[in-house]
């Protein structure tokens, strides 16, 4: 593996490096990726198995994961399930010491970013890189927004979570306040404090945030 000069390394300010975790069995392939992955500008977090990986604690930075395909124990495609059904989206890159074609469909079918073959080229494992933590700096982006989003719902009262399930099925004030039992001057002022709450400006701006909307059991209870 070529080194990378100076021109080539990424700038992160003052911001933490993103992480790239390697896990692999043999030793000579995680010295060259570590110093690879220094060189680069990134942090890298090596392992040689999958059961040290597991037990590390997750980044607070973009990161993707560099895994073997074959190792002792847990080998990389059981790794890679157990990471993508506990919920963690974080990109996956496969390094693999032969041509493995049912390995590489099956480790691309369950979302892996890529699959690429020892002797790793350098630029093209950078290039892997990259597009992985691009891929992982958007899905923490969308996570973020997402548990942005949540926390405006959590804030609602349950009489406003009723109104704004009926507002977004498109009821008016008066039929909604036929269904719950109240004023129609209660439902406009119900209405006016979630629509404050949620920052939402129009009806359609709401029903669009409350589609996105996490809702645990039926709103009307």
């Amino acid at each position: 593996m070529s080194p990378m000069t100076d021109t080539m390394r990424p700038s992160f300010g003052s911001s933490p490096p993103p992480v790239v975790y390697v896990v692999d069995d043999d030793l000579s392939v995680r010295e060259s990726l570590e110093m690879l992955i220094t060189a680069a500008g990134w942090r890298p977090a090596i392992f040689d198995t999958a059961d040290s990986f597991l037990k590390a604690p997750p980044a607070p930075t973009p990161s993707c994961l560099l895994l073997d395909v074959n190792m002792p124990d847990l080998n990389g495609l059981d790794l890679q399930r157990m990471v993508t059904t506990s919920g963690n989206r974080m990109p996956i890159i496969f390094i693999s010491g032969y041509r493995d074609v049912p390995a590489t469909v099956r480790a691309l079918k369950a979302g892996a970013m890529d699959f690429l073959t020892k002797p790793i080229n350098s630029a093209g494992l950078l290039a892997a890189i990259r597009s992985a933590l691009a891929r992982s700096d958007e899905l923490r982006q969308e996570d973020d927004a997402q548990a942005r989003l949540q926390r405006l719902y959590d804030a609602l009262t349950p009489r406003e979570r009723e109104i704004m399930v009926r507002m977004t099925k498109g009821l008016l004030n008066k039929q909604i306040a036929y269904e719950l039992g109240i004023s129609e001057i209660t439902v406009k002022a119900h209405r006016g404090r979630l629509m404050k709450k949620t920052g939402a400006r129009s009806l359609p701006e709401l029903m669009t945030m409350a589609a996105r909307f996490r809702i645990d059991g039926d709103p009307d209870t």
